[in-house]
């Protein structure tokens, strides 16, 4: 361009000579162009060939976009993924194409003269076609594609979103669970258990689906085993997935082909679903863990114990709530749009799926449409409990649950094949909803002849126990959270009903019966449960020839003695009956002559007649329980039972049970004695039982033989005192109560016992080798209280050998032991201790050390509470220091241990990697928590500590000589998980965290992580109070440092100087930085008057209490930044707040400002338009300079406030400005005050405010139709309570409501004029107390009506004509200016009368 300009005469000639010069001008340019030219002039004299290069090439990009745009259609039809090269190509192209139509057309349209080219436009078009000539050159370079798409990966048709998917509770844990499995290192399979139709495989299939989306893996795989999995269409599936073609046909070869193109891939995700059994991965040809540690395992199973077995991650996925059951049932029905009577319907049907997702999916689709009869009809049939007897509605639900039920067949070592699924079936007798006994189970699975090849009742026992966890572990039946009972899930048992309503076995349940049903003679098992007492057509007899289990319940909703009357006729024709289960059942076994095979006989809360006579008529009786059972008494008759075995007597717990003596002794059979309530039982009639492997007793002291007896040795045993206040029956259990003489009569028990009590026992210095020498290795539970001559646990001076004791201890729990000195009395024995996880030791006066060498590594919880004379936690000597660990230590609590000087020693400390939560409380000589307590551990170490990186809690409290958490240098992962700090009353406290001195003693604030500033990511709360020494808290804290804060309280620290500092910002805004605390709802800063004021960002603060904050004198008057972002100043300031934009704090609820000395406005010049619309309670007292607190459109949204305080504000003129007020800067923000007022305001005080002269303004009549207390005292330039901002000529009386003022003080007001303004009359239909005093000028009268409501009015001036204001002569004469003090109640001044 700069050439063309300066040759413009030139190319200009004259335009006579224009014709003949021109060409030869232009020809020998071009000439001198050709062999000299710049770029420049060859946009100008080559446009030509530019032009013919730019269509020539446009064409042939034009032509091949065709090309390569027709076989990426065909690729795409052949369903190819289309390369991204080539995507990518076509994009480029296209735009070209676009982009340079623009040019063709501007060529085509545009002609030049034919004497005079367009010389400016002729450069510019040649310029931009000659950039664009290489770019299209290039596209067509790159155009040659071999081919344009490649086969697409399969997907599987397991990933396409299933529509029954529900996303409840249950799979969203299991879902997280599952993806932070993925995720985890050193996890590579997990496991997915759950009962049939629990939604397992949906689970699966959408884990499979995210991972594929969120490209977790480069391949997801999915297929599915069953009971006979098919091995080779496995391996097809698998490698069609990875693409593979198999070159040899045989099982083995296959699976390493698969192996070896698996390993090629870095990252899979291998789902297995419907495992039933143990799979070796390597049999299909799976690589995994070592082989191939990129590649994880997903299974789904219903067996609990395939997970086991296989070292899975275990997840468990529950059934649904009733609401989500609910939510899926209603979904899958399409009942959105019908009437509220169908729903109601539904909702019942619903719930009789009981949270199960199979079932709820298909009897919603099989409903699907139905009419208000068709549900009726169907709730009908689930109510009968009929419902799975439909091949219609459930086929779909019963064929998962008969492939787990055959299942149980497989695999059963020393059962019957029929054992474990009449254990089953047994359980669908009970009760919907029932939590079963397992004792209730195991008397009836004898009675019934399971395992029959296990003769003793502890044999059978134990084979019951193990079918019914391998039921629980297969999905079919469910845990509760006792371990003595067990569930079945109601469609499971419904399952069962169904496959016991035909065949050899066939069982009748009824839940409810109110009136007996005509019942054939085929069933082997009934149960009737809720039978009412007043049952219509009961029978005297009933033949049932096969009938071999019977449940028979009385009503539930029953008084005391109100039971079902049964005759004993009724079970004389039940010849084949072996178990026999009464619950609130009156009746007479007189008839059980006739029934030869009973073998189990349990009666819960029943009353028998002639219960003794009748025992001769059940001589095959093996099992006698008589639970809460009123009986005439035990007498010798019960030594005809020859055959029993299992004897549970408990009656009232209060009354004691007479058994005749000699009884016992000659039940010769009997292995198991159960007598769990008081009874005068002969101890020493045991030794004639010598079949006895099992006994419950509660014993008192007086029934334990004074000469040598020694209880047998037994196998399971639950030997109790008298106050034993526990219900359950534990394994091996020993409660021994107010016992001073010798424990010898134990001596057999001892040696296995796993729950020991031991309460008020005396004459035992210890456990080991006192009570037991063998070590109590057992021993899981010891309990020792009040024990006061007991000095240790074990005592090993006297024994030299490697003596193994207490190895299996997992809880210990010692109170009140006033002699105890420790746990161990010489060296630790071998293991011990190795298995504690939790010890509470409390009130022990001689206790001084509790653990030593070797430590418990798995403790998991310690808490000690008083034991004032302890002066160690942990004695590890040098040598094992190094060693010496605490890596499973999750909780301390540690409180009243007045002799501690520190708890952990460095060494202890790095070692607890898992403590989660440490409360520390009144322990007085505490000075450090961690810290050296023994001069030969001091040692120099100048390297940093790194410990606790998961602590979640620190709750220290009433340590007066604290001086440190810890005196070392934290270093990086300290503390990087905690939630909550909570520190009081500490007056020694020089650091939290980050303080230590350097060696000239001077106060250093040191890095918390190393040099490096850092964040606390979860800190959530931070509490302290009471530290009068505290100076720092935290220290090179980074300003986005506390993402999660929600709450700060610093109270009562009068040394503390600063809480965040961060050297490497601190200039970023003068000395400070905003500290950004997005999630902060509670800011309290109180009576720190050294604190250096901090910024603080935090738009959902909900309660601000500021306090005696920063008032020492050098740190008033402090420079603060204006910010671009609402923020909040903590200091003594004259601005708190600082205000950008409407809604900034308008989530404030709570604001407490008090002793601010130099605060002059809470809110800055915008806060005109700030809305706190939330706040609920204002309090300001001694903010000696504020001059005022709202603007008029603040007012306006105080819709929520509730309680107003303003105490000794000086300065204050009016609490809302008046118009007159608002600067002209932000007049725009005024609003008139013609509307406002204040809904939901009951309580005002003001106070001590020198300048006020209103309280408040208001453009009309004020409208608090809430207030209930106004207190307005000392304030001596007050004139009027309540003002018209726009002064208007009263002409007639008006009136401002307050109905439901109760307590008015108007006290000290010099200047007081007007409560109300003139013209102004309230009645005080709620005034119960007002005060009135020392207010000299106040022309405002009260007054009482004939209905005792207190009247208010002010004196309307004369000018007003007398018929506009009616007064008669007791107003006239009312009390003006005199001192109130008037109670409804009585007592004080009176108030005149008005009639």
């Amino acid at each position: 361009m700069l050439i063309l300009t300066n040759n413009q005469n030139l190319i200009r000639p004259s335009t006579k000579m224009a014709e003949y010069v021109a060409p030869a001008a232009v020809e020998i340019v071009a000439d001198q162009a050709k062999e000299y030219a710049s770029p420049y002039l060859r946009y100008f004299f080559r446009y030509g060939e530019i032009v013919e290069d730019f269509k020539n090439q446009r064409e042939a990009l034009e032509l091949k976009k065709e090309r390569v745009k027709i076989c990426v259609d065909e690729a795409e039809r052949q369903n190819e993924l289309i390369h991204k090269d080539v995507d990518n190509w076509l994009t480029s192209a296209e735009k070209e194409l676009k982009e340079t139509q623009n040019l063709k057309d501007e060529i085509d349209r545009v002609k030049c003269f034919k004497w005079c080219p367009k010389w400016g436009w002729r450069y510019s078009l040649s310029k931009k076609l000659a950039e664009k000539i290489p770019i299209i050159s290039k596209l067509l370079e790159t155009s040659n594609f071999a081919q344009v798409g490649y086969c697409r990966p399969l997907q599987g048709i397991e990933f396409i979103t299933s529509t029954d998917f529900m996303d409840s509770e249950s799979s969203k844990s299991a879902f997280k669970q599952i993806m932070e499995a993925i995720n985890a290192k050193g996890v590579n399979m997990i496991g997915l258990h759950g009962m049939p139709g629990v939604g397992k495989t949906t689970l699966a299939k959408e884990v499979g689906k995210h991972a594929g989306e969120q490209k977790l893996f480069d391949k997801v795989v999915m297929f599915t085993m069953s009971q006979n999995p098919e091995i080779n269409k496995i391996q097809d599936k698998v490698a069609d997935i990875f693409r593979l073609k198999f070159e040899t046909s045989s099982q083995g070869g296959r699976a390493e082909e698969l192996f070896r193109s698996m390993k090629r891939v870095n990252k899979i995700l291998v789902i297995v679903n419907d495992l039933w059994e143990e799979l070796k991965m390597e049999s299909i040809g799976i690589p995994f863990g070592d082989d191939h540690e990129g590649c994880k395992i997903l299974l789904t199973t219903r067996r609990q114990q395939v997970c086991t077995i296989m070292n899975c991650k275990e997840i468990q996925l529950r059934i649904l709530s009733e609401e989500e059951a609910w939510v899926l049932f209603r979904d899958k029905a399409g009942l959105e749009d019908v009437s509220s009577t169908v729903n109601d319907v539904a909702k019942e049907v619903a719930a009789q799926c009981k949270g199960l997702p199979l079932a709820i999916v298909v009897v919603a689709k099989a409903l699907k449409g139905e009419s208000l009869n068709g549900w009726r009809d169907a709730n009908q049939r689930f109510k009968d409990s009929t419902h799975l007897h439909d091949e219609e509605v459930l086929w779909g639900v019963r064929q998962p649950l008969k492939l787990s039920y055959d299942y149980l067949k497989k695999g059963i070592n020393q059962m019957t094949e029929n054992d474990i699924q009449m254990c089953f079936l047994l359980c669908s007798l009970f009760p919907e909803d029932e939590e079963i006994r397992i004792e209730i189970l195991i008397m009836c699975g004898i009675g019934v002849g399971l395992f029959p090849n296990f003769h003793s009742i502890e044999g059978k026992r134990k084979k019951i126990v193990e079918a019914l966890k391998k039921l629980q572990k297969s999905g079919l039946l469910l845990e509760t959270d006792g371990a003595d009972t067990i569930r079945i899930h109601d469609v499971i048992r419904d399952f069962a009903h169904w496959l016991t309503s035909t065949g050899e076995n066939r069982f009748m349940v009824k839940d409810t019966l109110k009136e007996w049903a005509h019942m054939d003679d085929s069933y082997t098992a009934i149960a009737l449960w809720n039978c009412s007492s007043i049952i219509k057509l009961f029978p005297d007899k009933v033949e049932f020839s096969k009938l071999k289990t019977l449940f028979l319940e009385g009503e539930r909703k029953r008084k005391r003695d109100d039971f079902l009357v049964v005759f004993g006729t009724f079970f004389e024709e039940m010849k084949a009956l072996q178990v026999l289960l009464l619950r609130r059942v009156s009746f007479s076994p007189i008839g059980f002559h006739s029934l030869p095979n009973l073998k189990t006989l349990c009666c819960v809360d029943c009353m028998l007649e002639n219960f003794s006579s009748s025992l001769t008529n059940m001589r095959s009786l093996e099992i006698l329980a008589l639970i809460g059972t009123k009986i005439d008494g035990i007498n010798e008759e019960l030594v005809k039972l020859s055959a029993l075995k299992y004897l549970r007597l408990s009656g009232d717990r209060f009354e004691e049970m007479n058994i005749p003596p000699n009884l016992v002794s000659r039940l010769t059979s009997l292995q198991e004695l159960h007598v769990v309530t008081k009874s005068n039982l002969n101890l020493l009639e045991l030794k004639s039982l010598s079949h006895l492997t099992a006994l419950s007793l509660r014993l008192s002291t007086n029934q334990i033989p004074l000469e040598d007896f020694v209880l047998p040795k037994l196998e399971r045993y639950a030997i109790v005192g008298e106050n034993y206040s526990g219900n359950r029956e534990l394994f091996r259990r020993l409660d021994i109560q107010d016992f001073s003489s010798s424990l010898s009569a134990f001596n057999n028990l001892f040696c296995n016992v796993e729950e020991l009590s031991l309460r008020n026992v005396g004459g035992q210095k210890n456990i080991v080798p006192s009570i037991d020498e063998m070590g109590v290795n057992d021993l899981t539970s010891p309990r020792l209280k009040s024990c006061n001559d007991m000095e240790f646990l074990i005592d090993t001076k006297k024994d030299q050998g490697s003596t193994v004791a207490f190895s299996n201890l997992v809880e210990l729990n010692i109170e009140r032991m006033v002699s105890l000195k420790g746990l161990c009395y010489g060296l630790s024995p071998t293991r011990f201790l190795q298995n504690l996880k939790r010890v509470i030791i409390r009130d022990c006066e001689e206790l001084q050390v509790i653990f030593q060498k070797p430590l418990p590594s798995n403790l998991t919880i310690l808490s000690l509470h008083s034991l004032p004379k302890l002066k160690r936690i942990w004695e590890v000597k040098p040598p094992h220091r190094a060693i010496a660990s605490l890596q499973s230590l999750k909780v301390v609590s540690i409180e009243s241990c007045d002799n501690l000087k520190t708890i952990f020693s460095p060494c202890l400390a790095l070692s607890m990697l898992h403590l989660q939560e440490l409360y520390i409380r009144h322990c007085d000589r505490l000075e450090q928590v961690i810290g050296f307590d023994q001069e030969d551990e001091i040692i120099e170490n100048d390297s940093p500590l790194c410990c606790w990186p998961k602590l979640r809690i620190l709750s220290i409290e009433s340590c007066p000589n604290l001086k440190y958490v810890c005196a070392n240098t934290w270093t990086h992962g300290l503390l990087q998980s905690l939630e909550s700090v909570y520190i009081r009353d500490c007056s020694q406290l020089i650091q939290v965290f980050n303080m230590e001195q350097n060696k000239h003693a001077q106060d250093n604030v040191l890095p918390a992580l190393g040099s490096q500033n850092h964040c606390w990511t979860k800190l959530k709360t931070l509490r302290i109070e009471d530290c009068q020494l505290l100076k720092y808290v935290f220290a090179n804290t980074l300003s986005q440092g506390f993402p999660l804060l929600e709450s700060l309280h610093l109270k009562n620290c009068p040394q503390l100087l600063q809480v965040f500092s961060s050297t490497e910002e601190r200039d970023v805004i003068g000395d400070h930085i905003p500290l950004n605390v997005p999630f902060l709802k509670i800011l309290e800063v109180s009576n720190c008057p050294q604190i250096s004021y901090f910024i603080v960002q935090a738009q959902l603060i909900e309660k601000l209490v500021l306090r005696n904050v920063g008032n020492s004198r050098q740190l008033r008057n402090t420079d603060v930044p204006v910010l671009n972002e609402g923020c909040i100043v903590v200091g003594n300031h004259k601005e708190v707040f600082q205000v950008q934009g409407r809604y900034s704090f308008s989530s404030i609820k709570n604001l407490m400002l008090e002793d601010l000395f130099e605060v002059q406005v809470i809110w800055n010049e915008y806060a005109q338009v700030v809305t706190l619309e939330n706040l609920t309670t204002l309090t300001l007292r001694d903010c000696k300079k504020l001059r005022y607190i709202f603007s008029p459109m603040m007012a306006r949204s105080l819709s929520h406030l509730v309680d107003l305080f303003i105490l000794g504000c000086e300065e204050i003129e009016r609490l809302i400005l008046a118009k007159d007020q608002v600067s002209s800067s932000s007049s725009n923000g005024y609003t008139s005050l013609q509307h406002m007022s204040f809904p939901n305001l009951t309580r005002i005080v003001v106070t001590d405010c020198k300048n006020l002269s209103s309280l408040f303004p208001f453009g009309f009549v004020p409208i608090l139709p809430k207030l209930e207390r106004l207190i307005v005292e000392k304030n001596s330039k007050l004139e009027q309570v309540f003002e018209l901002e726009e002064k208007v000529e009263v002409v007639a009386e008006e009136e401002m409501k307050f109905d439901k003022l109760k307590r008015l003080s108007l006290e000290e007001l010099p200047s007081l004029i007007h409560f109300f303004p003139k013209g102004y009359h309230s009645v005080f239909l709620a005034m119960i107390e007002l005060k009135v005093r020392d207010c000299p000028k106040l022309n405002t009268s009260f007054f009482i009506d004939s209905q005792e409501f207190v009247h208010c009015k002010t004196k309307v001036p004369l000018l007003v004509e007398q018929d506009a204001v009616e007064e008669s002569t007791t107003v006239r004469n009312a009390i003006f200016n005199e001192n109130i003090d008037w109670r409804r109640a009585g007592g004080g001044s009176q108030l005149p009368h008005i009639t």
